[in-house]
């Protein structure tokens, strides 16, 4: 069963695909959509985010085990099931056809009728009449296939029906009138089915059909383009214009005026509904969650250094205790909950340098050695952890809670016998390590 983090920004309807998906399969799927956890157009431009999405495009996922995918049909496929993805050859084939479907005939359109709604995109009578008439071929094919079906493929809900519905969420929400979609109840029969779906629902929460079709407001559009010249290039994808509009300013191309105005409206990438007002956020600055503790005399960094480059057990360890201020700092044990979902050992591994890397932030406050033990199929993960203050800190910062809960923590007692064994060695990677039941196979430092 799959299991990781899912990077993106609030209300991306394509991350609700991936999120479904994790719902009727059970894939133990960790959001995280808002700041610290993740902001969108400065996390996603880390050289640590990077790094694993060169893109810097959302939805992201990585899992648990290091396993890393961007683009959300390949994630939600990854977080489906046989039942979801289609249990033969032909049913597999027909739900690729559906998604393929969304992302080809429904995306464009919606995006060109929906945008100027929101305040995100110039309307364009032209683009939004043609995108309207395109948007009617749709829906025109839905009804059609749907008037003998209750779901896309099969007798169940399928990775088409969550794509599909999911490409057309803004739709429903904000033009779709009832006059509108009137020619079209099997549509709206089989959209309302699946958004009332406990497993859409979860995700989705109640969808409320419009009552009368969003216009264009050019006020909320003016508002908005301070903002949005407000934001760097550097962190915004560039952008396409829609089709339609692009050949507009072609023919009009001898009218100076008319040309630029039309170079200064920056419409949204079509693949990226709301990607233009997740970008217009500003998150404010998270505070130091160890900003209230006095100055301790314990140097982490003097300590990190001894252990990078003197021996650990003549030099590192003896400093440690020396210098260690057990009022400023504390001592954990944290253990892997779920050893029995570990297979390969590089997948272990994978597990733990992923864990690390999403703590990138807590490097200043913290040190742990953690051991993966046995070998592979079974296995085992466990590791000293020493922290700024008193309490786990996991528990400060909604940045650093995406894997604590995977593992067991217990606060150990600096001044015990117990203790000073295991801070001995799980620093050293070597010893008789009497409470695991499995030999040593290789260690990881975050410092």
């Amino acid at each position: 069963m799959a299991t990781g983090t899912l990077y993106t920004y609030p209300e991306n309807w394509r991350a609700f695909k991936a999120q479904i998906a994790a719902q009727y399969s059970g894939a133990r799927l960790k959001v995280a959509s808002s700041a610290p956890a993740f902001t969108f157009g400065q996390t996603n431009r880390t050289p640590a985010f990077l790094n694993n999405f060169p893109l810097g495009k959302v939805p992201a996922f990585q899992g648990d085990d290091g396993f890393c995918l961007f683009e959300s049909n390949a994630i939600a496929h990854y977080l489906s099931n046989e039942a979801l993805r289609g249990s033969s050859p032909q049913a597999q084939s027909q739900v690729l056809q559906w998604v393929s479907f969304a992302d080809a005939e429904i995306i464009p359109p919606a995006s060109a009728w929906v945008f100027p709604t929101l305040g995100i995109m110039q309307f364009n009578k032209q683009a939004t009449e043609q995108a309207k008439e395109e948007v009617k071929r749709v829906l025109s094919v839905l009804n059609s296939h749907l008037n003998t079906r209750t779901f896309l493929v099969g007798e169940r809900v399928s990775l088409a029906d969550i794509s599909v519905a999911c490409s057309m969420i803004w739709l429903y929400k904000q033009v779709l009138e009832p006059s509108f979609r009137q020619p079209y109840p099997n549509v709206t029969r089989w959209f309302q089915t699946c958004v009332n779906q406990p497993q859409f629902k979860t995700v989705l929460g109640e969808v409320k059909l419009c009552d009368k079709m969003a216009q264009f407001d050019p006020k909320k559009f003016s508002d908005m383009q301070p903002k949005k010249d407000a934001q760097p290039k550097k962190d915004t994808p560039p952008k396409k214009d829609a089709q339609p509009k692009k050949e507009k300013a072609g023919k009009e191309a001898g009218k100076p005026q008319e040309k630029k105005k039309k170079e200064k409206e920056a419409a949204p990438a079509v693949e990226e509904m709301d990607e233009c007002e997740a970008a217009l956020a500003s998150e404010p600055k998270t505070k130091d969650p160890f900003a209230h503790l006095p100055k301790s005399a314990f140097v982490m960094d003097e300590f990190k250094r001894k252990y990078s480059n003197e021996d650990t057990l003549t030099v590192a360890v003896p400093h440690f205790w020396e210098h260690f201020d057990k009022e400023g700092y504390s001592i954990w044990y944290g253990e892997y909950k779920y050893p029995e979902e570990l297979t390969m050992t590089f997948m272990s591994c994978n597990l733990i340098m992923g864990m690390f890397q999403r703590l990138d932030k807590l490097r200043k406050n913290g040190f742990a050695s953690v051991i993966l033990f046995g070998g592979n199929n079974d296995s085992s993960i466990s590791g000293i952890w020493i922290f700024r203050g008193q309490d786990l800190a996991f528990t400060l910062s909604d940045d650093w809670q995406i894997d604590y809960e995977s593992y067991a923590w217990r606060k150990l007692d600096p001044d015990s016998a117990e203790t000073k064994t295991m801070v001995k060695e799980y620093f050293a990677w070597e010893g008789e390590f009497k409470h695991v039941g499995k030999p040593f196979n290789q260690g990881k430092c975050f410092k």
